[in-house]
């Protein structure tokens, strides 16, 4: 399963808001998948990663859900 616990903790290192980044562009809905776990595209990962200047695992992180 993909979770978006790294981008949450980037934007609070970073000090960056949901505002701030539906200021510099990216969607407001988007955002809202990412609260409620759903899928986003990687041009939308790509984006985050400009505008936050960070690393792709920085954004997300892959989490095995696979029972054992």
């Amino acid at each position: 399963m993909i979770s978006y616990k790294p981008l949450f903790q980037t934007m609070k290192e970073k000090c960056i808001s949901s505002y701030e980044l539906d200021k510099k562009g990216f969607p407001r809905s988007t955002y809202y998948a990412i609260k409620h776990g759903k899928g986003i595209t990687t041009n939308s990962i790509n984006q985050l990663c400009s505008i936050l200047h960070c690393s792709v695992s920085d954004v997300i992180e892959y989490i095995d859900d696979s029972p054992e």
